[in-house]
């Protein structure tokens, strides 16, 4: 078998102290360039990522908006804890939600969250509330859907610093992490040295953290995950595409979008699109749209590590990958960020 399609050939050793807990310095933070044609490493920051683009490269970024969708709860009673993160619904009052302990609740019980809101667990992944849960609701009450690895009580300060400064449509239960290390000034030079910056829309789901649980990767499913473009942009990138110009994705949820909807770039209906996508990138992929990936640092053995691989090659993302690590670079959500030239 092919050894790209090994899981186990995904794995890299990681200090713990490298692992990032808490945001960086965006603009500031490390930036490790991978140039694919030279074969070279180069450390620099963020910032410099300025000295990359040029009118010929059209920037990309993900605008969704993280939702402030995880409660936490205490039982009826018993005052036994418990953490949701809510999901989706289709009426405001019936839930789909990752529950921890679940397997300590039984059907019926009553949890009362954040001290003012009750809901029943009414069984499977499914809780059922006193009254409509909507947005406007989560923002007074909830708390930021911190990344697993960070298992510290959500703070006040992470419903800014684990948001994106361009989040324009609720719908996101983990950010788009890659765009935490740009700051509004930033994004500003950017529109003035590059071909023009677009933005779409990936409602990442809490799904980008599960991982892969089979040797060939080949028979992993991805979970679905919702995307918006607008008919517009899809016009510019496509006219950017034709004209010789390079489209440089901001995350690895930008590239799952133009390549889930790169039929469409190649020949625009004129229509705005919206889909689920289930897409699964991994070695052997034929990129269609992207020319050029900025990243983080992603976990060993995740569907992101996999994905990048299919980019730039395994063996050279782990040769990277080790770099990074022998300089100290912070990894995960909140760490460093990679440029693939």
């Amino acid at each position: 078998m092919n050894p790209d399609y090994l899981l186990s050939n995904y794995n890299y050793n990681l200090p713990e102290s490298l692992i990032a807990y808490e945001r960086g310095d965006g603009p500031s933070d490390r930036m490790l360039v991978l140039d694919r044609g030279r074969n070279e490493i180069t450390h620099c920051q963020v910032k410099d990522i300025l000295s990359f683009i040029n009118k010929n490269v059209l920037v990309v970024f993900n605008d969704t908006k993280v939702i402030p969708a995880r409660l936490l709860g205490v039982k009826d009673r018993t005052g036994g804890k418990v953490d949701a993160v809510l999901l989706g619904t289709e009426d405001g009052i019936r839930w789909r939600a990752l529950i921890k302990p679940r397997q300590r609740l039984k059907e019926g019980q009553r949890i009362i969250f954040e001290g003012v809101l009750s809901a029943v667990y009414i069984g499977g992944n499914e809780l059922e509330f006193e009254k409509e849960v909507d947005i406007s609701l989560l923002e007074k009450i909830g708390r930021m859907p911190l990344p697993p690895y960070i298992k510290r009580t959500p703070r006040e300060d992470d419903r800014l610093r684990y948001q994106t400064v361009y989040a324009q449509h609720y719908g996101a239960i983990a950010s788009p992490t890659a765009g935490l290390h740009f700051d509004k000034s930033l994004l500003y030079e950017i529109e003035k040295v590059s071909a023009g910056v677009e933005f779409v829309t990936l409602h990442v789901g809490y799904g980008t953290f599960a991982p892969i649980k089979v040797e060939d990767i080949r028979e992993h499913r991805m979970h679905k995950e919702w995307i918006s473009v607008k008919a517009e942009t899809i016009k510019k990138i496509h006219m950017a595409k034709t004209s010789g110009k390079e489209v440089l994705a901001i995350g690895t949820t930008v590239v799952r979008t133009l390549e889930a909807i790169g039929y469409e770039v190649l020949s625009p209906s004129g229509k705005d699109i919206g889909l689920w996508t289930d897409l699964f990138i991994y070695p052997g992929f034929e990129f269609k749209v992207v020319d050029h990936i900025f990243t983080n640092f992603h976990l060993p053995k995740s569907s992101l590590l996999v994905l990048v691989s299919a980019f730039v090659g395994r063996e050279r993302l782990l040769w990277a990958y080790r770099e990074a690590v022998s300089k100290e670079y912070r990894f995960f959500s909140y760490g460093d960020a990679m440029l693939i030239w």
